[in-house]
């Protein structure tokens, strides 16, 4: 079982859906055109200026040609992320006001485009109380499910620096129960920021491990999108810097294991990474990330 999304339907595809986020400059017709440029399947963009708070609004003409778009090319699945400004948790009025009133705009736009899902970093509790900072989290979120209607909102897992909820399951799961637990929540898995947060995840019997309590605490029916992201920093480091796939801690035996886990089937799994010239995923990076899918697929069967 998959959570219900407002798109196509990738879980039906098959095999795992590797993409890359893209920029949706001119247009988010423009965004499916250079994922198809990069051999994607899956895209994800921000559905606004990601430095500022003012929401992006797509006209009907955008939308119908996005919808063309992706009809005629092989990107099964697109994923919006919500800008980084964004924090569900801050005690600041202000600051959730803004946040909430562009989460609402993030997942309309995901229910006008047919994304699968909205991807978001929940937010931080920076030197406050963690508890305190959930339920405040829960509210707003609670909120936007609540003015919006049929999109996803996947949670990303965070790697825990700078006091960002999300860096245990414990702490996801308690985010749902905070926002009520609609069948809509649904979280977004990181390899970055796992490894960051101390889960080991390089060998297929530590990643398994680490699904196994990811289905104890959160249920892995709401298991619903990935990024692939090698490290800059160690294990436990608690601080998220991406590397290139293959290039970090995880290294292309991590990202192997990471892209050959079989309860990842058929999801959308989106590269974030720098890029070798420092403007995002390359067409030669997602063909090295279906190699490496392959070569984890086959030490798998040995």
């Amino acid at each position: 079982m998959r959570i219900v999304v407002c798109g196509r339907a990738p879980q039906a595809a098959q095999g795992m859906l590797i993409g890359a986020h893209v920029s949706p400059a001119g247009g988010p017709a423009n965004a499916v055109a250079r994922g198809v440029e990069r051999g994607a399947r899956a895209i994800q963009i921000f559905n606004q200026n990601p430095r500022a708070w003012k929401p992006r609004d797509y006209s009907a003409d955008e939308v119908a040609a996005f919808r063309a778009a992706i009809a005629g090319s092989d990107v099964d699945a697109l994923l919006i992320h919500a800008v980084y400004l964004l924090n569900c948790a801050s005690n600041d009025a202000t600051i959730r006001a803004n946040t909430l009133r562009s989460l609402i705009a993030s997942l309309r736009a995901g229910a006008a485009l047919g994304a699968h899902a909205v991807v978001l970093h929940p937010g931080s509790a920076k030197t406050g109380d963690v508890g305190e900072a959930i339920a405040r989290a829960g509210t707003v979120i609670a909120e936007a499910l609540a003015e919006t209607d049929g999109c996803a909102l996947h949670l990303e897992n965070t790697a825990g620096s700078g006091g960002t909820l999300g860096r245990s399951f414990d702490e996801l799961a308690a985010l749902i129960e905070a926002a009520g637990g609609d069948a809509r929540l649904g979280v977004c898995l990181d390899s970055c920021h796992l490894l960051a947060s101390g889960h080991e995840i390089r060998s297929a019997e530590a990643l398994a491990a680490v699904l196994d309590e990811c289905g104890a605490r959160v249920g892995l029916e709401r298991l619903g999108s990935l990024h692939l992201n090698d490290s800059q920093t160690p294990l436990g480091s608690n601080v998220d810097r991406h590397a290139n796939v293959g290039d970090g801690e995880l290294g292309e035996d991590g990202c192997a294991v990471f892209l050959s886990e079989p309860r990842f089937e058929g999801l959308p799994l989106v590269l974030e990474t720098p890029g070798p010239r420092h403007s995002g995923p390359t067409s030669e990076e997602l063909a090295l990330t279906r190699t490496l899918r392959e070569r984890g697929i086959a030490a798998r069967r040995r």
